[in-house]
């Protein structure tokens, strides 16, 4: 069997299912799984394409997993706690699990950017929103955001560019 990723064959995940009113900066963010594809159990691996004005998420840290980016191409802003940094092409940054700086990539550039993802997967780990009522409890479903007092996130669905 072949190893090789035949990228042209992969399908986008495009938009997000953040609730209301999170989910508008993160609609036209498009998400290709290459760790998915290869069988890989362990850590998760995403293409990440952000076009002008989109982000990567709401800013976020995890309990127990570590993530790391690497810029493929173009550029990004990094939010976090620190402020605001540019990363362009061929660089890259890592967040350790249970950092409570919470991060996200915006690009405010006019040109696409390309970001490589690469996460641990860890049963257990939760994530949170840093600036506003919103988590990822552990074990649930990709709709499964709670508010920070638990109570869900009612009608949660995919929402891309076209609403």
């Amino acid at each position: 069997m072949a190893k090789r990723i035949d990228m042209s064959k992969l399908q986008a995940t495009v938009g997000t299912l953040y609730p209301p009113p999170f989910d508008e900066p993160c609609r036209a963010r498009e998400r290709t799984r290459l760790g998915d594809l290869a069988g890989l159990t362990q850590f998760g691996v995403n293409l990440l394409r952000l076009p002008p004005g989109a982000w990567s998420s709401q800013r976020h840290w995890h309990t127990g997993e570590d993530e790391f980016v690497y810029v493929v191409s173009g550029e990004v802003v990094l939010v976090t706690d620190a402020g605001e940094e540019i990363l362009r092409a061929g660089d890259a940054a890592g967040f350790p699990a249970n950092d409570r700086d919470g991060h996200c990539l915006q690009n405010r550039s006019g040109q696409d950017a390309i970001v490589l993802e690469i996460g641990s997967r860890v049963l257990g780990s939760v994530g949170y929103y840093s600036d506003i009522d919103m988590v990822a409890p552990a074990g649930g479903k990709p709709a499964a955001y709670t508010h920070r007092d638990g109570t869900p996130y009612e009608g949660i669905r995919r929402r891309g560019p076209e609403g």
